[in-house]
């Protein structure tokens, strides 16, 4: 009983710990100020975007959780889950067309928000079925 509350304990803060990288690692690979946009201008879209991302990241990250056999397969799985869904923002917020998702996002477009909310939840859930062998 005891082995398996510390094994909780351990799969739990890690998961924990893991979406605070990604959470700092988003911030970093998105061309705009997140942190700046949410709490010091109240941009809704780039809250949107941001909350989309850690749903998308969160959904692969449960099926890390349940699918692994091994804490090492956790880690390995849920850092694959963290890049993939980091290699998304990065690639798509720098996309250079008429629809630049870092001006819209910047200027609190809502719509471009939710769209990208949306889009990074998809990509993980693509994501995570791709974890479900």
């Amino acid at each position: 009983m005891v082995e398996s509350f510390l094994a909780f304990g351990l799969f739990f803060i890690t998961a924990v710990a893991l979406v605070g990288v990604f959470l700092y690692l988003y911030a970093i690979v998105t061309p705009y100020d997140d942190y700046k946009l949410i709490f010091h201008e109240n941009n809704m879209a780039a809250s949107l975007t941001f909350s989309g991302a850690i749903i998308g990241f969160s959904i692969p990250l449960y099926s890390a959780l349940v699918s692994s056999v091994s804490y090492g397969d956790f880690l390995i799985w849920g850092s694959i889950a963290m890049f993939i869904q980091l290699t998304f923002a990065l690639v798509f917020t720098r996309i250079p067309n008429k629809f630049s998702l870092q001006e819209q996002i910047s200027e609190g477009v809502v719509p471009v928000g939710l769209l990208m909310a949306f889009l990074s939840v998809s990509i993980g859930l693509l994501n995570a079925g791709s974890m479900s062998y």
